[in-house]
């Protein structure tokens, strides 16, 4: 430290400030990166689709710590899939950061787009394009909103679901900015539960918990149809998160992988799902770099990937 005397600063020993530890740097640089890029282009606030899972929550209390509450605005858009659960956990998410929350019901909208759609979908099962028209259906609300308002969207979706593609272009991907794009799922519960424990130096939001514990136990699910949950679709996050990180932090072959322990036909449909999710990642919003290798400028790879076919 320096302290001042009659012949200017002279140096002394002081006490040096432990370094932090990994997850309050990450959540750090999350709020870093989301405060510069929101006042560097002016935009009054942002705008968050809260849907009682833990992605949003956390993108809110990211957004509360880096702006101020006053200016984190969240919408609850129920439809018929949403359960009472998720309802409540985006009330109390909302109610714990002490920011904004309205509710408006995508049911309305759902049904327009059904009916619009009847006659050229007759005779067609219903299937993930009835799902994807509910996630678009909220990205049409928020962005209106944004419009309206001047407030910036916020995407709430993790590296995990950007690396497998498990996200609906112009729907859950909407957005000006990603708080959680370069953030593994595995990460995103451990960051959880760290701000749930611990208020980050300099944060403008709440000092205590953000969350409750059921945004972080609950199995996660887009509730885009009855009892959906992401593990229908996906391996454990715990296995899919090794396994991409094995691809894309430390590029090793599908052996490597393997012989650290993970199953074959998994490793080989988390290969072609990566490599296939390409495009989708293309037109994603920007957001902090976390991990030794985000998507974009470090790692290159072309959008058509015939050469893959035979993984």
């Amino acid at each position: 430290r320096w302290v001042r005397g009659v012949g200017g600063l002279t140096p002394e020993p002081g006490e040096l400030t432990p370094p932090p530890g990994e997850l309050e740097s990450i959540y750090q640089a999350m709020t870093l990166g989301l405060a510069d890029y929101v006042r560097k282009n002016r935009f009054k606030g942002v705008l968050i689709g809260l849907s009682g899972g833990i992605d949003s929550a956390l993108s809110a209390a990211v957004a509360a710590d880096a702006l101020g509450p006053e200016r984190v605005w969240c919408v609850m858009m129920p439809s018929p899939y949403t359960s009472p659960e998720s309802l409540e956990d985006a009330a109390q998410v909302a109610s714990l950061n002490r920011i904004r929350l309205d509710s408006i019901d995508i049911g309305p909208a759902m049904q327009t787009f059904s009916g619009m759609l009847a006659p050229s979908f007759a005779g067609q099962v219903p299937d993930i394009t009835e799902e994807n028209i509910q996630a678009r259906s909220r990205g049409i609300t928020l962005m209106a909103l944004s419009n309206k308002f001047g407030y910036m969207v916020l995407s709430t979706g993790n590296k995990s679901e950007m690396s497998v593609g498990y996200a609906t272009l112009y729907g859950d991907m909407c957005g000006g900015y990603s708080v959680l794009k370069d953030v593994y799922k595995t990460t995103v519960f451990a960051l959880s539960r760290w701000r749930n424990a611990n208020c980050p130096p300099g944060a403008l939001g709440a000092g205590g918990a953000v969350m409750p514990e059921r945004v972080i136990t609950k199995p996660p699910s887009a509730e885009l149809k009855p009892n959906q949950t992401d593990q229908d679709s996906l391996p454990p996050y715990e296995e899919l998160d090794a396994i991409l990180a094995c691809l894309i932090e430390q590029e090793q072959g599908m052996e490597d992988i393997v012989a650290a322990g993970h199953d074959m036909e998994t490793v080989r449909r988390v290969f072609r799902m990566l490599d296939r999710a390409e495009y989708k990642r293309r037109q994603a919003p920007p957001g902090v770099k976390i991990t030794a290798r985000a998507f974009g400028r470090d790692r290159r790879y072309p959008i058509v990937n015939g050469f893959t076919d035979t993984v």
